[in-house]
C-alpha cells in the first residue's frame, strides 16, 4: 500500500493562540471545534498538523513531539522566519514558542534539521528527507564536532545550559580553531545565551563572532550562519 498520510494530534492549551502561531508560519485551518471537545486541524501545503485542548494543560510540561520530513529544511525554515519576521519584527528564538535554526544533528546522521516549539510546549521536529554530500562527512576538527554535539544537546534535547557548558568547554580549549568554525561555535553559543536568559553574555558572544576576520569565500560559505547573527542581534 501507498499514499498513506499520518496527521500528529498534538495537547495545547488553547486552538486560539495554537491558530494564531501557525497561520503566522503560513498555515491555514482546515476543521475547528469548539464544543464539546475544542480541536483544531492546520494546514501547509502537505503539512497537516491537528491540536486539542487538556484542562489544567502547561505548555512547560509538555511531551507532545512529531518529526517531519522535507525536501529542504532551508527553504522551509525562511518562510517560517519570514512568517515570524513579519509579525514580531524578529525570529522568536527563546522561550515557548520558539524555532531553532537548521544545523547538522549528529544524532540523525547529520541531516539538517531544525524545530519549532509552538504555544502548546510541542517540538515540530523538521528533517531533510536526503542527505547533503557533505552531510555524511565526519566534523572536520574537534571544535566542529564539540559543535555538533552540542547541538544534540541543546536542540535536540532542549538541555541549553549543559548545551553551553560543553560549548563553552570547546571554545576554550579549541580557541585556535579554523575562523569559520570558530563563527559557527560562537553564533550557537550566542544563541544559548538567549535562551538562557543572559542577554549580555550573547551581545559578547556576538561582538567576539564579529570580530573574527573571514575571507570572502568563508563569508559565502557561512551565509546562514551570519544571517543568523543578524536574527539574535535583532532580539537583543
Amino acid at each position: 500500500m501507498s499514499d498513506e498520510i499520518t496527521v500528529p494530534l498534538l495537547p495545547c492549551r488553547s486552538i486560539d493562540e495554537i491558530v494564531e502561531f501557525y497561520e503566522m508560519l503560513g498555515f491555514t485551518t482546515t476543521y475547528r471545534q469548539v464544543r464539546p471537545n475544542p480541536c483544531v486541524g492546520l494546514r501547509r501545503e502537505d503539512l497537516q498538523l491537528q491540536f486539542f485542548t487538556m484542562p489544567g494543560f502547561k505548555p512547560e510540561d509538555s511531551y507532545g513531539s512529531c518529526v517531519v520530513v522535507v525536501p529542504d529544511t532551508g527553504e522551509l525554515f525562511e518562510a517560517f522566519a519570514a512568517g515570524m519576521r513579519a509579525a514580531h519584527g524578529k525570529l522568536l528564538v527563546s522561550g515557548i514558542p520558539r524555532m531553532t535554526r537548521p544545523r547538522k544533528r549528529k544524532n540523525a546522521g547529520n541531516l539538517s534539521g531544525f524545530t519549532v516549539i509552538d504555544p502548546g510546549g510541542n517540538w515540530i521536529r523538521i528533517f531533510a528527507a536526503k542527505a547533503e554530500p557533505a552531510d555524511s562527512e565526519p566534523a572536520p576538527n574537534r571544535l566542529a564536532a564539540s559543535l555538533r554535539s552540542a547541538v544534540v544537546v541543546g536542540d535536540s534535547h532542549g538541555s541549553h545550559e549543559r548545551a553551553a557548558h560543553m560549548l563553552d568547554n570547546a571554545l576554550s580549549r579549541y580557541a585556535g580553531a579554523a575562523p569559520a568554525d570558530l563563527v559557527e561555535a560562537l553564533a550557537y553559543r550566542a544563541e544559548l545565551a538567549v535562551r538562557v536568559g543572559d542577554p549580555a553574555g550573547a551581545r559578547e558572544f556576538l561582538a567576539s563572532a564579529g570580530e573574527v576576520s573571514l575571507t570572502d569565500a568563508e563569508r559565502a560559505r557561512l551565509g546562514d550562519t551570519l544571517a543568523g547573527l543578524r536574527d539574535l542581534a535583532a532580539t537583543l
